[in-house]
């Protein structure tokens, strides 16, 4: 099974993704992860790194393209074998290059949404969307040392939070498959959020409600 946790900077995917690792490990679950992109193909790479400092394409195609062709070899050549051995947990994904795609060209981010679905080997069977307040994901991403990406930006973060519930919409009505909308606020909501994937990973399928 392949998880996937998306949701604006600061909103906790990489606290919860080490949570779920280290829960995993702790329960003897061979859990696995893996990031947004494969960074296989040159000329993609190119492009993406461009698109993530908040440079658009001439061509607007060309990103999405180069989006795609990212995702097919991630698909071959990471997700599947590493799929062969386990579950595996996205930091990021689909839902968050879509979103990227739409902040930088200003399109509808569904168009980028319905493109990503397309590569089937790639798409996860869960999506953990974490809808953490923006400024508290403001407030966490200030405390780091790292300097701050394009996406960072308040201005961005604004219309990230508009977006991402857009692409969790188009995601489930072009492919049927499940989105979990919760916070990662409190260590509460970590403790829930941790047992519920590991529940899901482990096919009881127990969540709280969304």
């Amino acid at each position: 099974m392949l998880v996937a946790l998306e949701g604006l900077p600061g909103a906790g995917k990489s606290t919860l993704r080490d949570r779920l690792l280290a829960d995993a490990r702790t329960g003897g679950v061979p859990l696995d992860h893996t990031g947004q992109f494969s960074w296989l193909s040159l000329a993609a790479t190119r492009t993406l790194v461009r698109l993530r400092a908040g440079h658009s394409s001439d061509d607007p195609e060309e990103a999405v393209e180069a989006a795609c062709w990212d995702l097919a070899l991630h698909a071959r050549f990471n997700l599947t074998p590493a799929l062969a051995r386990g579950p595996v947990i996205a930091d990021r994904l689909s839902l968050s290059t879509a979103c990227l795609l739409a902040l930088v060209h200003r399109r509808p981010v569904a168009e980028y949404v319905e493109r990503l679905a397309e590569q089937q080997r790639a798409r996860p069977q869960l999506t953990v969307l974490l809808t953490t307040e923006p400024g508290l994901c403001q407030a966490r991403i200030a405390g780091r040392e790292s300097a701050p990406r394009f996406t960072d930006r308040p201005e961005a973060a604004a219309r990230l939070t508009d977006l991402y519930p857009q692409a969790a919409t188009a995601w489930t009505r072009c492919t049927g498959l499940e989105v979990w909308q919760r916070p990662c606020t409190t260590k509460a909501d970590l403790d829930q959020l941790a047992a519920d994937c590991l529940a899901h990973l482990n096919g009881s399928n127990r969540p709280s409600a969304i």
